[in-house]
């Protein structure tokens, strides 16, 4: 991803090409589900530490002869070798997602065009998920989070040899220390929260001063390192770690000093004449390493575009075709862009800095225009916008949320509902509850009773609980129970007249998800019903009294995504997709509502129950009155949360109304 020395800034080191092509043919072969590199994405931490060594060798040959850096000079290089070739597969990419992407895919697209433009794109994805979950291949631009973050490195670099100018001894510690901060930082962090670890500059820029530190010890010792061993011990840590690193294992954290460790090695010892420097500046090698920047821009938006246009369900052979696309597209970007745009004589500064210019604002404008305008919906028929706009059918206000410092909801995100006053309603959910947000809402004004909503994907609304998902973090396993226990203590002190449990719960008590969301799977302990009954117990101790809303029934292989590209791409949707039979749906849930059913027959719980408004005739569908109210195959939209809010009206009503 990094630009080879030109041969005024230093020797061309031909085996540093060769390092490109194996960080680079690790990524693409992950990124399109090889089996045998499991660790394939560290190829990027590869690149970052060879990013670091050339442009900390540029930089400090420069700071130790002027004692300064040419910032201008320096930015001129950066955007003649990066910018040419990232515009042209970023208009690319919009065309094409123009033609292939639904409104609300368009409308992400057009947000995340922006952040890349803008050097954010590490930023707008840490924002949402993650690098490794299951929705990573709907993001055409999610690869630039990589170049955003080494451009932010661009930024601090520079300025911090200038803050040091004509004080090298001083950069130097400066340097050491923001390492060594940099890599505590990060292997903290990875324990508490690998998206932020993995996503952002501050936890992944020791990978990057690593290679500065390098091209200074270089700088100082001078010489080729002679010998194999290193080598051969660098070359195999790198492969090590794309053969055995698997992002489960929580990375980057410890895992990542292995490429680090093997990419130093290898550049310390690259100038020895040894087989593995040989085979590094070999001609077809090489040629990889020389068109990675471009392979690596254009592999993942065709992995990604190919899902949508293609659908999920590809073959060895449609990867392998889809592969050597990219490596076509990168030869032909490296041809006709890279090579003219870094050509001073072909394109000078003026033009070159016209052209930046021009771009950004283009790039900008076209991200702009399908953010704002709600993903740019009519270019598909209503057929395929029924489906496509519940996708959309999720995004809410909680400017009202909050998290408080201090009090009995310390550390706890608390959101008022309904109208302003004293909460004397909890509602307290999963997802499920977020789901049926707005209904509970609008259900809350229209009863005028102010309430509190407190939710936690995957999390469920039960005291003394552990929990293990196969969808979350461990330490997302244990902000859960955290949560719930803080929760637990702050009803004890202060209970709420009414509260009303939301959860998923047949996937709690059946262990997993089912049809679309099979491969999810938790454990929740203590075992279920005892779960259940432990905090019925406690809330009813509390005085408070107890409402539960039996889950929406669970419609296995629907999804309003997947069914929207499906029209889209032309193809026939059965019908039984989009509902599931009366019998199958009770049987799925038949475990998880037991020991509710156990306690409203005595009187403890009262069972709130929208079956009724969505299934008929034998079978429970995700159409009601045309509509999709459904998100995927267990949540409902905020339309549907919205149709279905008068189920809420005895958990929202006045106490002198309750018995009316």
């Amino acid at each position: 991803m990094s630009a080879p020395l030109a041969p005024r800034h230093g020797p061309y080191r031909p085996e540093i090409d060769g390092m490109r092509a194996i960080a680079v043919v690790g990524v693409v072969l992950y990124h399109f589900d090889l089996p045998a590199l499991p660790g394939g994405f560290t190829g990027v931490d590869v690149f970052f530490v060879l990013s670091g060594y050339l442009i900390g060798s540029i930089l400090w040959r420069e700071y130790i002869a002027t004692g300064r850096v040419a910032l201008g000079k320096f930015y001129l290089r950066r955007f003649r070798r990066l910018a040419p070739a990232w515009t042209v597969m970023a208009v690319a990419v919009f065309a094409a997602g123009w033609m292939i992407l639904l409104p609300y895919d368009f409308r992400e697209f057009g947000k995340s065009l922006i952040a890349s433009t803008v050097f954010l794109a590490n930023v707008h994805f840490w924002r949402g998920s993650g690098y490794f979950d299951s929705m990573a291949e709907e993001k055409p631009l999610l690869h630039m989070w990589s170049l955003s973050l080494e451009e932010q490195f661009y930024v601090v670099l520079p300025l911090l040899l200038l803050v040091c100018a004509r004080r090298p001894q001083l950069a130097l510690w400066l340097l050491l220390g923001a390492t060594g901060a940099s890599l505590a930082l990060c292997l903290q962090l990875t324990e508490t929260d690998q998206t932020a670890a993995f996503f952002l500059f501050p936890f992944r820029a020791w990978e990057l001063l690593a290679g500065v530190l390098l091209a200074i010890w270089s700088h100082k010792r001078g010489g080729p390192q002679h010998g194999w061993a290193g080598s051969a011990a660098g070359l195999a840590l790198v492969l090590a770690g794309m053969a055995l690193i698997d992002p489960a294992s929580g990375f980057p954290g410890p895992w990542a000093l292995v490429p680090v460790a093997g990419t130093l090695l290898l550049i310390w010892h690259g100038q020895a004449a040894n087989p593995v420097n040989r085979l590094l500046a070999s001609g077809p090698v090489r040629g990889i390493g020389l068109i990675s920047y471009s392979l690596y821009l254009w592999h993942w938006p065709i992995r990604s575009l190919a899902e949508f246009a293609l659908g999920p369900d590809r073959g060895v052979l449609t990867n392998g075709l889809l592969i050597l696309l990219s490596v076509v597209l990168a030869f032909l970007s490296w041809r006709l862009v890279e090579q003219p745009a870094r050509n001073p004589a072909r394109l000078t500064t003026r033009p070159l800095l016209a052209g930046v210019a021009v771009s950004t604002l283009l790039l900008l404008g076209l991200g702009t225009w399908p953010f704002l305008r709600d993903g740019l919906p009519g270019r598909w028929s209503s057929q395929v916008l029924i489906h496509a706009e519940a996708a959309q059918d999720f995004i809410q206000d909680w400017s009202r949320c909050q998290t408080p410092s201090d009090g009995r909801f310390a550390g706890i995100e608390i959101c008022p509902i309904g109208p302003p006053g004293q909460p004397r309603v909890l509602v307290w959910g999963d997802s499920h509850m977020r789901a049926f947000k707005e209904g509970l809402d609008r259900a809350a004004h229209e009863a005028g009773t102010p309430a509190l909503l407190i939710w936690r994907a995957g999390c469920p609304p039960l005291f003394g609980i552990e929990k293990r998902e196969s969808a979350a973090t461990r330490a997302q396993d244990a902000d859960c129970s955290r949560a719930n226990r803080r929760i637990e203590a702050a009803l004890r002190v202060d209970p709420f007249d009414r509260v009303l449990l939301v959860g998923r719960w047949s996937y709690y008590a059946e262990g997993g998800g089912v049809g679309a969301d099979a491969r999810n799977r938790i454990d929740v302990t203590p075992a279920w019903p005892i779960a259940v009954e432990q905090t019925l117990d406690a809330l009813h101790g509390m005085g408070s009294q107890v409402h539960v809303l039996r889950q929406v029934p669970e419609v296995p292989d629907y999804g309003a995504l997947p069914v929207a590209r499906a029209l889209a791409r032309g193809e026939t949707v059965p019908e039984a997709r989009m509902q599931v039979p009366l019998d199958r749906a009770l049987n799925r849930e038949a475990r998880g509502l037991v020991p509710f059913v156990a306690a409203a027959r005595k009187g403890r719980v009262a069972l709130i129950d929208p079956w009724p408004l969505t299934c008929d005739h034998g079978s429970c569908s995700v159409m009601q009155e045309g509509r999709t109210i459904y998100f995927d195959n267990n949540h409902i939209t905020n339309e549907g949360a919205v149709r279905l809010r008068h189920v809420f009206a005895p958990v929202f009503a006045q106490e002198g109304a309750e018995g009316t």
